[in-house]
């Protein structure tokens, strides 16, 4: 099958937008699908953002191509209509399984019998969301990294009834994205792990944010620490996976009350400007 138009369901979102970004970027036409015009809107403002770093960086031509890309990005909230006209789709709306199971059922209903539905999921069964389709053979987990533009990862995971083909299709997208790809979510346990343990590290009071995430950088040459990563994502998304995969591999995942705390308060990292860190204004 050919692709040229990528339907982004949650593209207004941090990762959502950012997606968006690197697939109109490789030259695919892209509609962002949203709740609502003020989520479209500001997606549409972190798009903008992303282009204009990626031009200072000299990443892109200069205003002209980062116009071109913007061109190609269109926004709706009208799910089935969006939907009828996609070649390929990429979830990425709130990691709660009810929530991808019936966005998942919604496509499923919506869009041609040939397209793959990808899912960005960091933890989920894909055999599970796949089940919420009459599709099961062309459900596959596509998880991005944040931020996307700057990642160069995609973990392609596949269900128990994924295709081959669809795993081609999957595999062939990523590269087009100018991504390298892995199989599993073996990012996500690792990453789980590493920041559950600094969280853990700063709450018993043996080193703080600064020295923790600083010794993963100087020591093990990470481009950042794990608790910069995890405001970085949002603090409710750590703890959601987190939780996520205790249920699935026992309680070495399991977040520490200090995290817990962070969330509860609603200090959830750079989103909210405050988590482990002190970010200043919300973004």
């Amino acid at each position: 099958m050919v692709v040229e138009r990528v339907l982004v369901v949650g593209g207004g979102g941090v990762m959502g937008s950012g997606i968006a970004q690197v697939v109109a970027r490789a030259g695919f036409r892209v509609t962002v699908l949203e709740t609502d015009d003020a989520a479209l809107e500001r997606g549409r403002r972190r798009v903008e953002r992303g282009l204009e770093r990626a031009v200072r960086a000299s990443d892109l031509a200069g205003p002209d191509a980062a116009a071109a890309v913007l061109s190609r990005i269109e926004g709706t909230t009208d799910l089935e209509a969006a939907a009828a006209g996609a070649d390929h789709v990429i979830e990425t709306v709130v990691e709660d399984l009810e929530a991808k199971c019936d966005v998942l059922g919604r496509l499923d209903a919506a869009c041609r019998d040939d397209v793959v539905l990808a899912s960005n999921t960091s933890q989920f069964s894909i055999s599970r969301l796949a089940a919420a389709t009459g599709r099961p053979d062309r459900v596959i987990g596509s998880h991005w990294f944040n931020p996307p533009a700057v990642m160069r990862l995609i973990e392609v995971v596949r269900g128990v009834e994924t295709s081959d083909e669809t795993l081609a299709i999957a595999l062939d997208l990523a590269s087009r994205y100018g991504k390298r790809d892995t199989q599993g979510f073996v990012t996500s346990r690792l990453i789980a792990l590493l920041i559950v343990e600094a969280a853990r590290i700063v709450e018993e009071g043996i080193a703080d944010p600064e020295d923790v995430d600083r010794a993963c950088v100087l020591a093990f040459n990470h481009a950042m620490g794990p608790l910069d990563t995890a405001d970085l994502s949002g603090l409710d998304i750590v703890e959601h996976v987190a939780d996520g995969l205790v249920s699935q591999y026992g309680e070495r995942f399991l977040p520490p009350a200090g995290l817990r705390a962070l969330v509860n308060a609603g200090h959830l990292g750079r989103k909210t400007g405050r988590g482990f860190r002190d970010h200043g204004e919300a973004r």
